[in-house]
């Protein structure tokens, strides 16, 4: 069964498309999506066969965890232990925006979610479809990439379907992806370190270096 494609505008989105995205999502289902970077496997982080589902789909290895988008820094305390103020400071710079920031988790988040790390990764993405979906659905959403383990990112609803072929359902057409570089991952979970760059995505570590300089 080929993948439904779901074409939704990317700057002005079509509420009755999105409620449809949000209801999927909040039965179970697993959708590609855009979002500010590539394409997104989104699912309901509270619901455990969901989750499943997502590490299946990308043949993902069960010690790794997900990382979340949500609406806002409102969500963020939902979802995480008491929050350092690194993170409010970077939260206020760069969300909406290209920035995962790892925190230690709050105990309603499902171990599945968080790999027993303990920790969670949370984005607000600055794209109008994510923000959307997540604001109808009322929960955030799971952000890995829309890939197979180890493949190539996709920037396109074809290149999902092209890759995953049958193994989901609907994906949200939202155009090509504003750009084709991952987010940057910073771990605030070390109370010693303070911050750690994990991965040097959109925004240049050199840039977070200053940001810390500076505060």
């Amino acid at each position: 069964m080929r993948a439904e494609i779901v074409k939704i505008n990317s700057e002005k989105p079509e509420a009755s498309l999105i409620r449809y995205a949000a209801e999927q999502i909040r039965a179970g289902e697993i959708l590609g999506m855009p979002t500010d970077t590539f394409y997104g496997l989104a699912a309901d982080p509270f619901n455990l066969r969901a989750v499943e589902r997502v590490y299946e789909i990308k043949s993902r290895s069960r010690h790794k965890p997900l990382s979340l988008l949500i609406e806002s820094v409102d969500q963020a305390e939902e979802l995480a232990r008491p929050l350092p103020k690194e993170f409010y400071a970077l939260a206020r710079k760069y969300w909406p925006g290209p920035l995962t920031i790892i925190v230690k988790a709050a105990s309603r988040l499902p171990l599945k979610v968080t790999a027993n790390t303990g920790n969670v990764a949370l984005r607000v993405p600055s794209s109008a479809i994510a923000l959307a979906v997540i604001q109808a659905a009322a929960i955030p959403i799971t952000a890995t990439s829309a890939n197979l383990s180890g493949a190539a990112e996709c920037t396109t609803a074809d290149a999902v379907r092209e890759q995953l072929h049958d193994r989901i359902a609907i994906i949200v057409d939202g155009g090509t992806s504003p750009r084709e570089v991952a987010s940057t991952i910073i771990d605030l979970t070390d109370e010693e370190a303070r911050w750690q760059v994990m991965r040097e995505g959109a925004i240049p570590a050199q840039e977070i270096s200053e940001f810390f300089a500076q505060g």
